[in-house]
């Protein structure tokens, strides 16, 4: 009997499908260096225990993005070694806020399934959930992939797409306990714009950029130990639709995240991810760039420190994103990414 396995294919999976996610990981100050060398991160509250203790927290807390990273990888060997392409996301929320040192697992629910039309592949709909050492609930989401099947003849299941929200309420986000902004230091910070200085509507060209290097984009995707054949094996992908490697989405997402700190700067928290797709794949060779939209603002219930910004944020490859403040237009064909999301972020005192 065989003892490895080639995962799951299209076929294998079932309406209602419950899948506990191997191998429990535990979150160090180490992966959080190593995960700031790869994108320049510069957030203080993530950057600087001293930092974090200013603002009413333990020490710096792990970025909610590296969680996000983490929890999808353990999902990946059962949902999308197969994959041809990570899709889109919804309902992300963070519930609990992660600190180094922390060990986490995984699980995974089937919720929607649909064969394409050729027959080839189908979407697979899955809510995951990342659970902490103590039990609790720190991260749930719902992503779909289009997945290969392994016998083109299978039959198809019964298609069903679940419905799912279009954003999360801004007066439903979690703010980390103990968290306090109102002797928040903007000098120190970097960035002299509060949660009262964005305005619906107003467009920011994040104006750098950063090229995607192939050694980097697969360090990265080890470090969430996300084994997705399409990011390792050249050989396998070189008769794949793409020809060539592809980049993890999530690499993009972090990238662009990283270069919104200029015009974000304190966009302390991603809070909770309305919604997203990947556009376009991403190679090695890349030049990223990222534009945001300030797509709405939610004050937080019985806070006056902190408040939360509704963030579209779009990246795009080897074009800028200049014109894009003033025309709201994005160049569809270099589009790689479309990220809703929410930011905690500091009122003025």
């Amino acid at each position: 009997m065989a003892k490895s396995t080639s995962g799951n294919f299209f076929e294998d999976f079932r309406l209602g499908q419950e899948i506990v996610h191997a191998v429990p990981r535990t979150i160090t100050t180490g992966d959080v260096s190593l995960y700031s060398a790869l994108y320049g991160m510069r957030f203080p509250v993530q950057s600087s225990d001293a930092f974090a203790q200013s603002v009413g927290l333990s020490r710096a807390p792990i970025d909610n993005l590296l969680l996000f990273h983490v929890i999808f990888g353990k999902t990946v060997p059962d949902i999308s070694l197969n994959a041809v392409a990570n899709l889109g996301y919804a309902e992300c929320r963070f519930l609990e806020q992660a600190m180094p040192g922390d060990s986490f697992t995984a699980k995974s629910e089937v919720i929607g399934l649909r064969e394409n039309s050729s027959g080839k592949t189908g979407i697979v709909y899955v809510r995951s959930t990342g659970i902490n050492q103590h039990g609790a609930t720190v991260l749930s989401f719902i992503r779909w992939v289009m997945v290969n099947k392994r016998d083109h003849s299978a039959p198809a299941p019964d298609p069903v797409t679940p419905e799912t929200a279009t954003e999360v309420a801004g007066e439903t986000l979690t703010v980390p306990d103990g968290l306090d902004f109102s002797a928040y230091d903007q000098a120190v910070a970097g960035s002299p714009y509060f949660f009262e200085d964005y305005a619906v509507g107003e467009r920011i060209d994040h104006i750098d950029g950063m090229t995607i290097e192939e050694a980097e984009h697969q360090i990265a995707t080890r470090l969430y130990q996300n084994t997705a054949k399409g990011h390792f094996d050249n050989v396998l992908q070189r008769d794949s639709r793409f020809g060539r490697r592809i980049v993890y989405g999530g690499h993009v997402i972090s990238l662009a995240r990283s270069l919104s700190f200029n015009g974000l700067g304190n966009g302390a928290f991603v809070a909770a991810i309305n919604g997203g797709r990947h556009v376009n794949p991403a190679a090695a060779g890349d030049t990223v760039y990222c534009a945001s939209e300030i797509v709405d603002r939610s004050p937080v219930a019985g806070r006056s420190d902190v408040g939360a910004l509704r963030v579209r944020t779009y990246a795009t490859k080897d074009v800028s994103c200049a014109s894009f403040a003033q025309t709201g237009e994005m160049p569809k064909d270099n589009l790689l990414l479309e990220l809703d999301y929410w930011l905690l972020i500091p009122c003025r005192a």
